[in-house]
Parts: structure tokens; sequence; C-alpha cells
């Protein structure tokens, strides 16, 4: 699947079907940024010889980071960045009874030498690993840069509406019951 206009800046890869819900964060970032990316599945362990390919393939279209979702032993970001010296932001994924943990520990455990950038577990890693894509894209595409600069901006901004609303909301209340039973 892609969702590029001319060559992807960003592979997103991950281990299951099942992942595609959690890293369609990553993808609507992406897409609001305006950054071409395609998406894949593909494993480590059932596939390993797809996932290199996938790998190569992309750096050929010059893709510039990998954002990579596994879940359990999560070897997947490892295996790709065992094969680029592209950046590689891991997304660890709650696959198992163990909510995540696992895929946490063994994304950020990687050796000395082999980086993988880990992120938080699930749908805020996913978001995460897709603004640090763009931050890391946007150190050579100033349009980029900006557009980063203005999510800043639109975030500070939408904290002050909701803190203006909430003490408004609260004199009403205050206002409409001054005895606070």
């Amino acid at each position: 699947m892609t969702k590029a206009k001319g060559k992807p800046r960003v592979a997103i890869l991950m281990g299951s079907d099942s992942d595609l819900a959690v890293m369609s964060h990553a993808a609507r970032i992406l897409e609001r940024f305006d950054v071409s990316y395609d998406i894949e599945i593909t494993s480590a362990h059932r596939t390993p010889e797809r996932t290199v390919e996938l790998v190569r393939r992309a750096q050929k279209r010059g893709t510039g980071v990998f954002i990579v979702g596994a879940g359990g032993a999560a070897h997947l970001a490892g295996v790709v960045a065992a094969h680029t010296h592209r950046p590689v932001l891991g997304v660890p994924l709650a696959s198992t009874d163990l909510a995540g943990l696992d895929a946490l520990l063994a994304t950020v455990q990687m050796p000395g030498g082999v980086p993988v950038g880990t992120l938080a577990i699930g749908a805020p890693g996913a978001t995460n690993a897709a603004l640090l894509a763009c931050a890391i894209l946007a150190l050579s595409d100033a349009v980029l840069a900006e557009r980063l600069v203005a999510y800043r901006l639109d975030m500070a901004e939408g904290v002050e509406r909701k803190s203006r609303a909430a003490r408004n909301g609260l004199r009403s209340l205050l206002d409409q019951d001054p005895g606070g039973r």
C-alpha cells in the first residue's frame, strides 16, 4: 500500500495485519504533513527474505526513515536496522499478555552498534514515530520544518483554548451552584 506523491520518504513496516489499527496513527500524521510513505506487512520470522527485500527496495526508492511496529519479541525493527543505515524508529505493540512491555524491552535493548530509536507502546508511539520521522526529514526540508513549527503552535493554542473553556465552564458551574453542592 502506498500513499505517495513521488517516491516514499518513509516506510511503515509491521509484523501483522492486527498491527494496522495502531500503525495507522503514524500514517495519519504523515498524511497531515504531506509526507509520502509506503506501508507493508512483513515478518522478521515468517518472511525474513521479504523483509530484507522491502528494506533494500525502500532504500533504492529514496526512503529516508523507517517506522517499524512489532509486538512480542519485536525483532522486526532490529532486522530492519541490521539492513539499513537510515534511521529506524521502533514502535512496541501490545500483542501479548505482557501488554507491550516485552516489545518495549526487546526494542529498546538493541545491541550497541545497531540503533533503533524506541518510542512509546502503541498509538502514542506510532504518532510520535511519525512526528520524529518528520523532524528528521525536516533537517533538509524547510517546508516540512515550517509545518512542524505550525503544528506545535497549533497544539499550544489548543491548550490555551481548552484552558479558557475549562475556566469558563467552572465559572458557569459555580454561578449555578454557589454553595458548591
